[in-house]
């Protein structure tokens, strides 16, 4: 592999599950804690010495459930397991997601001493009402005392994830929301419109008739007004759901999801984490018992499937070359490259899609830009209908390229 890798720790620890969550977490498991970070590090022990080459790691993603429940020891012990057997290097991009009332000065002055270098803290609204239907465990206080606390413990990178789209939630009421956030001066920002998942509270409240259904239109409403509000205030839009803000050094974009926007390689570790190396989609075990059952005594199979892999997928060129256009064109200005696409896979991008490109051009959703006008990318319109976009390049018959 020529690019640089990026590792993703799946911590699936919550103190409480939020009502609109789907992801692979689970709450009253602490017991589990010690022995499941130490099943991780083997996993990244293993992976480093299994890929045959000293990988080099340009950022570490710490994603879940909440991180931050994690002792500041373990999660130090972690990192230190990735320096071990990975290139990591000196100019990382290191994240921890938490959850605001999780933190404590102590507890984040240890990370920064640790080597994380970005907090991604879950702030998501700044109206009690909102934080109850979302059945957050913090207080907009919470969320104050943790930019303050991350501050002086010399993090430098902040980011505020917020969802919009609620049901029942005025513009107004986002309004508040967005102008909070802002007056904490994050360097970046994640913005989410509800998404209500099967086998979420929220969807047995919808289907009980206890909440109504999220009102779309209103929430491109909300959408367009933030993203007037964030270019105001010096954040650039560089994917449909996060902002950075420009500074000396350029925008200040999360390097780490760049990774996956841009389909290039990263090991997924941890319960239910998945990955993307040498063309192998990988997937591991959900339950936490399982991972650490399987780490202690399982065989490993071949990199970069480990020892807890549920699935190892070989993706084949005419699957990576859909999926690249399905997640490159989330970058708004970025893009996806026609000369990239063509080094990467031999062909070019009309060639691979010349219908789905002209029709989505005809509707106004596609654009060709740049200098060279070899840049294709969504159009304002498309950023409120990128689903749709997405969707032309999907599960398509292959064709001779």
């Amino acid at each position: 592999m020529s690019e640089p890798t990026s590792l993703y720790f799946h911590i699936p620890f919550c103190r409480h599950r939020c009502s609109y969550c789907d992801f692979n977490t689970y709450a009253g498991l602490d017991g589990l804690i010690s022995e499941y970070m130490a099943a991780l590090r083997r996993e990244a022990a293993w992976a480093g010495q299994a890929a045959g080459v000293r990988l080099q790691t340009h950022t570490i993603f710490l994603g879940g459930g909440t991180p931050s429940l994690i002792p500041a020891g373990e999660l130090a012990a972690l990192l230190e397991t990735c320096r071990k057997y990975f290139d990591v290097l000196p100019d990382a991009e290191i994240t921890l997601e938490a959850n605001p009332g999780t933190v404590t000065l102590d507890s984040l002055s240890a990370l920064r001493q640790a080597g994380f270098n970005r907090i991604s803290l879950g702030m998501q609204s700044a109206n009690a009402v909102d934080l109850m239907l979302l059945e957050r465990q913090h207080d907009t206080l919470d969320v104050i005392r943790a930019v303050e606390w991350a501050r002086r413990s010399g993090f430098d990178n902040l980011n505020l994830d917020l969802i919009y789209g609620l049901p029942a939630q005025p513009l107004e009421r986002w309004q508040a929301t967005l102008k909070t956030a802002m007056d904490l001066q994050p360097e970046h920002f994640s913005l989410y419109a509800l998404s209500i998942e099967h086998g979420t509270p929220f969807r047995h409240w919808l289907e009980r008739g206890l909440v109504s259904a999220p009102d779309d239109d209103l929430a491109a409403d909300m959408f367009e007004w933030a993203c007037e509000r964030l270019e105001a205030a010096g954040y650039g839009h560089y994917e449909i759901s996060n902002w950075g803000r420009y500074s000396g050094d350029g925008m200040l974009a999360c390097r780490h999801n760049l990774q996956y926007w841009r389909n290039l390689p990263y090991l997924g570790l941890g319960a239910g984490a998945h990955g993307y190396v040498n063309g192998v989609r990988t997937a591991n075990l959900r339950g936490v018992r399982a991972y650490i059952q399987n780490m202690n005594t399982g065989r490993a199979a071949d990199f970069p499937a480990g020892t807890a892999v549920e699935s190892a997928l070989p993706i084949d060129r005419w699957t990576a070359m859909q999926e690249h256009l399905m997640v490159g064109l989330r970058l708004l200005d970025e893009g996806v490259s026609n000369q990239t696409f063509q080094q990467r896979f031999g062909a070019s991008l009309e060639q691979a899609f010349p219908h789905q490109i002209a029709h989505l051009q005809e509707v106004s959703l596609l654009e060709w830009a740049g200098s060279n006008h070899d840049i294709l990318r969504l159009t304002r319109r498309g950023w409120l209908l990128g689903n749709q976009v997405f969707s032309e390049f999907v599960d398509l018959e292959e064709t001779e390229v």
